[in-house]
């Protein structure tokens, strides 16, 4: 009787702890539990890595060894601002192997833009922040605009860097797509901005962009900013566009000493739309690759183009299945699976 007693108490308590779990982890069998379990086995990728410095052109860690961040970029903030949340931060870093995510926060797009609703656009850009904080990723926090607003983004990157400067997973993209401004002019916004966030955060990396979308590698090669340390200078290509001149012009940045940093790009045009070109994407990832380049992959959103990643399916906290992700968004889930395989 006492054997019996105790199975039938294993069966009790096995029954009662499924009913304590919270009602997303019941969802399908085999679905959401095995993300968890996932990331339970996740390494503590910024425990393990920490503070990130740059060694001549190389990302290195802590211990001055050379590390890749690979991920997704979320999309603007002002137009689907459903997806900053922690939890869809975790399922990017259980299901897809992210070892860093983008929260790009939209400057001038969109009603609920930064420069419309500050208040709005920092709750939802802290989402993230604090959301991969918690999962142990990098995230970068993106100023994402084309245009110059220095007083701003002073203001902005001077709160942020005051609140989250002690954490090592935070890197600061001040600029993330230039398009007619000179690189002079880019360089002397970026140089007050760096000067603001130094004043918070001496250590975390910075990410400058450059002329034409992030294209015009070479003009900030020939005239770099001077007098800082652990900057990054940010290259974007959609690999259906750019091709191998682009590589060229940033392999011959590289050679000549600057840091380069991806931090966005995708198998589609340059318009974000039109069918994926999987070879010349692969060529852009074997050359990354190749060059210990970190990429971040654009995006977490659900428009009705080929780059948003997600259908209208998708919900807001994770938990795709594969019926809710598009092309693009099971492409680059294969690759990151593939390259991010530190355990």
């Amino acid at each position: 009787m006492k054997s019996m007693w105790g199975f039938q108490k294993i069966i009790a308590l096995s029954c009662l702890g499924a009913m304590l779990l919270p009602a997303a982890a019941r969802q399908q069998p085999g679905h959401f539990p095995v993300a968890v379990a996932a990331a339970s086995k996740k390494p503590k990728f910024v425990s393990k890595h920490g503070q990130l410095s740059v060694k001549g052109t190389q990302l290195v860690d802590k211990n001055g060894a050379p590390v890749v961040l690979r991920g997704l970029s979320f999309g603007w903030h002002s137009l689907w601002p459903r997806f900053y949340n922690e939890r869809a931060v975790q399922w990017l870093q259980a299901d897809f192997n992210c070892n860093v995510v983008r929260a790009a926060m939209g400057i001038e797009v969109g009603e609920r833009s930064y420069l419309k609703d500050p208040a709005f656009s920092k709750e939802r850009i802290t989402a993230v922040i604090d959301g991969a904080i918690k999962a142990n990723l990098y995230v970068i926090v993106d100023w994402h605009s084309h245009n110059v607003n220095l007083a701003e983004a002073k203001a902005f990157f001077g709160e942020v860097s005051k609140k989250y400067g002690q954490h090592p997973n935070v890197i600061y993209e001040v600029f993330n797509e230039p398009d007619d401004e000179t690189w002079d002019e880019v360089k002397a916004y970026a140089e007050e901005v760096i000067k603001v966030i130094r004043q918070n955060d001496p250590d975390n990396i910075i990410l400058v962009g450059s002329p034409h979308w992030d294209q015009d590698v070479n003009l900030p090669a020939a005239n770099p900013i001077k007098g800082q340390q652990n900057l990054m200078y940010t290259m974007h290509f959609y690999a259906a566009t750019h091709q191998k001149a682009l590589r060229d012009r940033t392999d011959e940045a590289l050679k000549s000493g600057l840091p380069i940093f991806i931090s966005e790009s995708a198998g589609m045009e340059a318009s974000g739309d039109g069918p994926l070109n999987y070879a010349a994407w692969q060529e852009y990832i074997d050359w990354m690759e190749a060059n210990r380049l970190s990429w971040i992959t654009w995006s977490v959103s659900d428009k009705d183009e080929t780059c948003s990643i997600l259908k209208k399916t998708a919900s807001a906290t994770g938990h795709w299945k594969d019926e809710d992700l598009k092309e693009s968004g099971l492409k680059v889930r294969e690759y990151l699976r593939k390259y991010n395989t530190e355990k």
